[in-house]
């Protein structure tokens, strides 16, 4: 069963937000069954949909037969627990949805212990006991038979409970920490070769790992589903001009992503913090592109991207609306429409990167004897050559190269 406040926006906004709750059920691994939206100026306090309308969801559960509630938004665990009451059945709210389709789909040691650290964020101040079972403190006569005022400051089980999670965590963000330091030394080795580095982010499911695919040949994992894509991959392309760069894939965003998650993915996040271009894209066959385009740029926000240039990318152009792409090129005017599945619009995207990224600054004139011939191979990996000549003395280039090449073709200029 969902269930949803609507307290801003349209009807079919609402509408909007609880189809994608039930995808995110759906991927999960629930069957959905039906669904309730409450219009309110705000959420219940108590039972966040209102103790009418919960009283209404416990006979639709009881009808249904359903075992879960899950509600569109974060539940304080006073509402948790007071829903749960009402409908006497498990309440899940969607942060702690997310969290579980998260955690289904970790694969490498650092995904694994993002996503357990995002869960230990979510429960620690949600963990809840029932009576005396949880009380490991002694009163009175039993503490030794000593009586009160006889024991030392005893704990209970939840406060154990609390302090074993804070110990964790404290060794989660450790492990997350050493292991990010082992993507930078790749990120640094990358800028040191002056390698440009393009970073796709977007909306879950939108089609960035096709579309990585598409411009490298490689083969990333490509589902239907959300959340296909937790850890970063990073691919090599070479542009029509000549140079090499890197694309890395990011973990899909959502709407109303679990701070929980940005914190524990911020690591992995920094790789589109370090790129020269953002690549945002967009399925552009969504009920709602705009709201999902806010969504990316608010966590692009949180992780200070803002001032990295962006090309917006609308794909699934064979299955879009006409007029809805015309609309929506119309509000977004640094764009391209492309389709990763049937290769519309590839060309002109790539012909788009190689003008968009940075240029090398200084164009040498350079004879190189052919005993260097690690050298030229270098230039075409890291550098723009732009012509090239083999003479009975060497090979004759010219060439667009950054500073770090500079003294080491100085010998060779001509």
């Amino acid at each position: 069963m969902l269930a949803g406040v609507w307290t801003e926006g349209t009807a079919l906004d609402a509408e909007n937000s609880l189809a994608e709750l039930a995808a995110l059920a759906e991927t999960a691994g629930s069957l959905v069954l039906d669904g309730v939206i409450q219009r309110r100026s705000k959420p219940d306090s108590a039972t966040y949909i209102g103790s009418g309308k919960a009283r209404e969801l416990r006979d639709i559960v009881i009808a249904t037969g359903a075992d879960t509630v899950i509600c569109d938004g974060e539940l304080t665990p006073g509402q948790l627990i007071q829903l749960e009451d009402v409908v006497k059945v498990k309440v899940v709210d969607r942060t702690a949805l997310i969290l579980d389709i998260f955690a289904q789909h970790a694969q490498s040691a650092e995904g694994k212990a993002q996503v357990e650290l995002a869960q230990m964020q979510y429960m620690l101040p949600r963990l809840r006991g029932w009576g005396e079972s949880m009380s490991r403190q002694a009163g009175g006569r039993v503490a030794g038979g000593a009586g009160i005022g006889s024991r030392g400051p005893g704990e209970t089980k939840i406060e154990t409970d609390r302090r074993r999670i804070r110990t964790k965590m404290s060794k989660l963000r450790r492990e997350i920490a050493a292991m990010s330091t082992v993507r930078q030394t790749k990120r640094a080795e990358r800028e040191r070769n002056a390698v440009s580095s393009i970073a796709i982010v977007g909306y879950t499911n939108s089609g960035k790992s096709s579309l990585l695919n598409r411009l490298t040949g490689s083969g990333v994992l490509v589902e239907n589903a959300l959340f296909a894509t937790l850890d970063p991959s990073v691919r090599r392309m070479h542009l029509d001009d000549g140079r090499d760069v890197t694309l890395t894939d990011t973990v899909g965003f959502v709407r109303h992503l679990p701070h929980q998650l940005v914190e524990a993915f911020r690591s992995t996040l920094e790789e589109a913090a370090g790129a020269d271009l953002i690549l945002h894209i967009v399925d552009a066959s969504n009920a709602d592109p705009m709201g999902q385009i806010s969504a990316v740029r608010e966590v692009l926000a949180e992780i200070d991207v803002n001032n990295i240039p962006e090309l917006v990318v609308f794909n699934k152009a064979d299955i879009a609306n006409g007029e809805v792409l015309s609309a929506l090129c119309r509000r977004e005017p640094h764009h391209v429409v492309v389709s990763a599945r049937t290769g519309e619009g590839m060309e002109q995207l790539s012909k788009l990167l190689a003008s968009e990224l940075p240029r090398p600054e200084f164009e040498l004139d350079v004879l190189i004897p052919y005993d260097r011939g690690e050298l030229i191979d270098r230039l075409h990996r890291r550098a723009q050559v732009l012509s090239q000549e083999h003479l009975e003395t060497g090979t004759h280039l010219v060439v667009r190269v950054g500073a770090e090449f500079k003294p080491l073709l100085e010998p060779y200029e001509l």
